[in-house]
């Protein structure tokens, strides 16, 4: 780390403070990446307020426009899925307290992780975040919860349940998973990559986990309605969705992330579960989505948001989506070890140009979106600290073993339920009114998102 004297922040002070400033790391030490990884958790955690008076817990600020720069609920889930990751890689558990207080808070009245305060702006891939993040919690053997609570299983479960079971799927466009929870919300008509690709995930992360292939095989109807329907197509690039209105022939093929991403993390979690025959299909398949991944999100060697860094015009959203890419990215090469040697080089380099641009804000280490052009962006937020902060930590992977997502044969101890969140009425037209906020941010998240993906991105269906 770079030291740098800044201005005092009142003249109370008898002195001003050294601070940290820019982000420097070396690659090849690993007290150096943990160095680096921890000063970017405290500037990610430096947004959160849900422990403090006004607070909510569990929650990031928002969601807009109270405030305006404020985040929806999915992120948070995200953001306590990515500190899940930093305590399994580096071991430094100063965030655990607060990080499993914010999911138990989070869990809703029937522990589906499904909150009857989000209503409003509840899509299936939100409620699907925050089912990653619980079940990386039951992999990775994060301390259960207080007795009482259900555990990081059960939760999981519930999330695969709820969508197994209620209004997500449905006979439209030949099967598929819609990216709203419920028929009022707008968005309910359009069925994506990101909603179906969350449910595969952990569908295959509870087969694997379990040994019940039930799971895998419910899951990968998901998997198979998104090739047959030109989603994911026979190159294996992942495009963002298709509305029911046009029997989902308007497929929308402009390219995220973490789109590719999670079916390339599910991919490799069903090569490390099954063998023979069916091993080798799921080898065609991490090789065919690594390849896209490589492809189209790696110019340089470096991430690279494409749908929205050469115009600098990424959401809120988008500028965390280089986090689960990288997080999901290391994760494949442990469950798919032979696949290391192509993604640990792109890991590092990606490392290399997140932290020389972190060099923003008052503290002079904020962290842009913008890697490879090699300074700040000027744009900060969670995501931004997000994406960094995996991009150091998986790192870590090149110099030491990072135990693999456990099972229950291999160490796992969380408490499941197969019945948890079954038979669940989750219509939430019978809920508690919204609130402003509540209704302020279904309005904008999905007018926003379907006003991008039809103009702002639209040239790229073409």
């Amino acid at each position: 780390m770079r030291l740098s004297r800044l201005p005092c922040a009142t003249a109370l002070l008898a002195a001003c403070v050294l601070v940290k400033a820019e982000i420097i790391v070396d690659l090849d030490d690993s007290s150096s990446i943990r160095s680096a990884a921890s000063t970017v958790a405290y500037d990610m955690m430096s947004y959160y307020s849900g422990n403090t008076s006004g607070g909510i817990i569990g929650v990031l600020p928002g969601p807009p426009p109270n405030p305006a720069d404020g985040y929806y609920w999915w992120e948070s889930g995200a953001m306590w899925g990515t500190l899940v990751d930093y305590w399994h890689y580096t071991g430094d558990s100063s965030y655990n307290d607060v990080l499993q207080a914010g999911v138990l808070a989070q869990v809703g009245e029937n522990k589906d992780m499904m909150p009857s305060n989000w209503s409003q702006s509840m899509g299936n891939d939100d409620q699907g975040f925050w089912g990653m993040t619980v079940m990386a919690m039951a992999e990775a053997k994060f301390p259960d919860p207080p007795e009482g609570q259900p555990g990081w299983l059960e939760l999981a479960q519930a999330v695969f349940n709820t969508q197994n079971d209620n209004k997500g799927h449905d006979d439209a466009c030949g099967g598929g998973l819609r990216w709203q929870t419920q028929s009022y919300l707008t968005g309910y008509d359009y069925k994506n990559s990101i909603a179906n690709g969350c449910f595969f995930n952990i569908g295959v992360r509870l087969a694997r986990y379990t040994n019940n292939d039930t799971y895998a095989q419910i899951a990968l109807k998901s998997y198979d309605w998104v090739q047959s329907i030109g989603l994911m197509d026979a190159t294996f690039k992942v495009y963002d969705g298709a509305h029911i209105t046009t029997n989902c022939t308007d497929v929308n093929k402009v390219q995220f992330s973490y789109n590719v991403a999670i079916f390339l993390l599910g991919a490799a979690n069903m090569y490390n579960y099954t063998t023979d025959d069916q091993r080798l299909y799921w080898k065609t398949q991490v090789d065919g989505l690594l390849g896209a991944t490589l492809e189209v999100f790696f110019p340089n060697g470096i991430a690279y948001e494409v749908a929205c860094e050469p115009q600098l015009t990424c959401t809120t959203d988008m500028f965390s989506f280089k986090a689960y890419l990288l997080r999901w990215m290391a994760t494949t090469a442990i469950l798919a070890p032979y696949t290391a040697d192509q993604i640990l080089p792109v890991l590092r380099t990606s490392a290399v140009a997140a932290a020389k641009q972190c060099t923003g804000g008052t503290n002079q280490r904020a962290c842009g979106l913008s890697w490879a052009s090699g300074t700040f962006d000027g744009e900060t937020g969670v995501g931004q600290e997000m994406a960094t902060l995996a991009a150091m930590f998986v790192n870590l992977q090149a110099l030491e073993t990072i135990v693999p997502p456990l099972t229950n044969a291999t160490g796992g101890t969380s408490q499941g339920n197969v019945n948890a969140g079954v038979n669940v009425n989750n219509d939430l037209t019978t809920t508690t009114p919204a609130t402003t906020a509540d209704r302020a941010g279904a309005g904008i998240v999905t007018t926003i998102v379907l006003v991008s993906v039809s103009g702002m991105f639209g040239w790229m269906s073409i």
